[in-house]
């Protein structure tokens, strides 16, 4: 999650761009038979989208195959953005339809290969009338059937951004730094207890707390039942050693998702206590990853979260969402203890499977985990008392010398439903916040679009009826040319057009009925011109617009004209001027202010 991760394979297109009569193939004819200038002048705008987006598909290829992903996802980027910015409508032309559909499998397959599904750049190039060379689309599937077997790197959590490590197995997929976190599963197949953890009978403490255990289970107090075993007190002698730091991070971070993890899995109408095999399976990491293709909080594969309803499509993967992958998870649980009767065994199916633990009963002739624990896979044998060991801490941290440890606060936000197809950067900015964030807040979104259909998303939390109101006023057909922009008191038309590079008159027309800005204001997308999108880029970093003649700077929190100014050094009356602002106006963190370029 703060790991931010820009996956590429965007969604299809639903409506995008405004229709202008100049931009639609028509079947038009003069009297004379001869094509129109309006259907001329669509064929050329037509044939110069895909121009654009071959040119840069092409080069994104050639830095794929040299190992270059940051500049293949870009370049990959801005192939899409081309149809998606043009104010061409797209749906009307088979042929563009059909390359940009094309275009975003293709992507997704060289995003995230696999041995079934190799990118066909061949195919693409055809239906798209592109002229790539038939080596490099060869050498592009290489490069994806070689990435399958190599490690992955990975952001090893989203509170020390740029902290990395190499994990070990998986797929190396992605454009941008690898956003997979590796899943504790894969190290707790290989854990061994010491005879030191082993020792519960003789260790004073050990069998203190034991006999603690055993009293907790009797009266009930966890809110469900299991059989008592002394690996349990073994995993927690392990836990109050070399595992302590384990246990003191998942801990901390069962603060964010807990509380939402106990209302789904009440609501599900299972033991509230059970959702703490969400610290075991991912240390609640929504972006983990096993080596098995297991992912999200509740590490699914691919296979039994479609099971549950969690879609794993070239726009989302579910299994990486919060409340989706949470209910799907509770759910399945509920299948697994009506299947055997007790919450041991189910565990242990939610770890390797209905069909070894039916195996395992078989072997054993009984229905009971302890008895069938020599009959199943090494992973399950650690797995199912691992749990039962971090539930009883988790419920009484005191008892086992964690009680320093404070969980982190819950991660809170509001839930929206937004139109089909719509662009994170209008989402980011409706909401006050930058795009990265809201990709945070919906881990399993897999580009900067939302799916092809109305969508719910999460938003920051008290943002939710900001962002409805403001999609209100927005015609569907607009949504995706259009930026927001938010404006300071006392400011024109003027200014606006002054910071945004877009006319008075055009600021006008996309704000009907308002005489002078007001809170959030509307600022159209000029043209197919991508560099008018407003990403999320550092405070401090100045960016050219669409002007060359003009740059944007971001205001830092504190700032005044005069401070920003400084720091660029550039004149502050003359910067202040140009936004129709004073030298010593205070400016909101994100502010963007215009200063001539050099």
């Amino acid at each position: 999650m703060n790991r931010f991760y820009r996956f590429l394979a965007v969604s299809m297109i639903a409506t995008v761009g405004a229709i202008s009569a100049s931009a639609q193939i028509t079947s038009s004819t003069s009297s004379n038979n001869t094509t129109t200038d309006a259907v001329r002048n669509a064929q050329e705008a037509s044939r110069l989208i895909l121009v654009k987006s071959g040119d840069l598909f092409r080069e994104g290829l050639s830095a794929y195959v040299a190992e270059n992903r940051s500049l293949a996802g870009e370049k990959f980027d801005k192939s899409i953005e081309t149809f998606l910015y043009s104010t061409f409508n797209i749906q009307k032309d088979p042929k563009l339809q059909n390359c940009y559909n094309q275009l975003i499998e293709t992507i997704y397959r060289i995003e995230y290969p696999s041995e079934t599904q190799l990118p066909r750049v061949r195919d693409l190039a055809l239906t798209c009338t592109w002229n790539i060379e038939t080596e490099l689309g060869e050498n592009v599937a290489k490069v994806a059937k070689l990435s399958l077997g190599q490690p992955t790197t990975v952001p090893m959590g989203p509170v020390v951004p740029g902290q990395q490590t190499v994990a070990s197995g998986g797929p190396k997929v992605g454009f941008q730094d690898q956003e997979f976190e590796p899943s504790p599963l894969d190290e707790l197949s290989k854990l061994e207890l010491t005879p030191e953890e082993q020792q519960v009978e003789t260790n004073p403490i050990a069998q203190q707390q034991y006999q603690y255990i055993q009293t907790a289970v009797g009266r009930g107090s966890l809110g469900f039942s299991f059989q008592v075993h002394p690996m349990i007190q073994q995993y927690i002698n392990y836990y109050r050693g070399r595992g302590r730091t384990t246990m003191e991070v998942g801990l901390y971070r069962s603060g964010m998702f807990m509380r939402m993890a106990r209302r789904i899995f009440k609501e599900e109408g299972i033991p509230e206590n059970v959702a703490w095999l969400g610290q075991v399976e991912s240390a609640w990491k929504p972006s983990a990853m096993s080596h098995m293709a297991a992912s999200g909080l509740w590490q699914f594969i691919p296979g039994t979260g479609a099971r549950f309803g969690l879609r794993r499509t070239a726009h989302v993967d579910e299994r990486n969402s919060f409340d989706e992958a949470t209910r799907a998870s509770a759910r399945y649980l509920k299948f697994l203890y009506n299947r055997y009767g007790n919450w041991e065994l189910g565990i242990a199916a939610y770890n390797c499977g209905e069909g070894n633990v039916d195996k395992a009963i078989r072997r054993a002739g009984v229905a009971n985990f302890w008895a069938a624990y020599p009959y199943l896979p090494q992973e399950t044998r650690n797995y199912v008392p691992n749990i039962l060991a971090t539930i009883l801490i988790a419920n009484n941290p005191n008892q086992y010398g964690f009680g320093h440890v404070r969980p982190a606060a819950p991660l809170q936000y509001d839930r929206i439903r937004v139109p089909a197809s719509t662009n994170l950067n209008i989402i980011a900015q409706a909401a006050d916040t930058s795009v990265q964030y809201i990709r945070y807040l919906n881990p399993h979104l897999r580009s900067n679009m939302t799916p092809p259909e109305p969508y719910i998303i999460n938003v920051p939390m008290g943002k939710a009826n900001e962002v409805v109101a403001l999609f209100r006023r927005i015609p569907a057909s607009k949504i995706n040319n259009t930026n927001v922009a938010n404006s300071a008191s006392g400011e024109t038309w003027q200014t606006i057009s002054n910071r945004t590079g877009v006319s008075v008159a055009d600021l006008m027309a996309a704000n009907p009925g308002i005489a002078k800005p007001q809170g959030k204001v509307f600022v159209p997308v000029q043209g197919s011109n991508v560099a008018t999108i407003s990403y999320s880029r550092p405070a401090n970093q100045p960016v050219t617009t669409a002007t060359s003649t003009v740059k944007t700077i971001k205001a830092l929190k504190g700032d005044t004209v005069s401070k920003l100014a400084q720091r660029h050094k550039l004149n502050a009356s003359e910067v202040a001027k140009y936004n129709g602002l004073l030298p010593n106006s205070v400016l909101p963190a994100g502010r963007e202010i215009k200063v001539p370029g050099k």
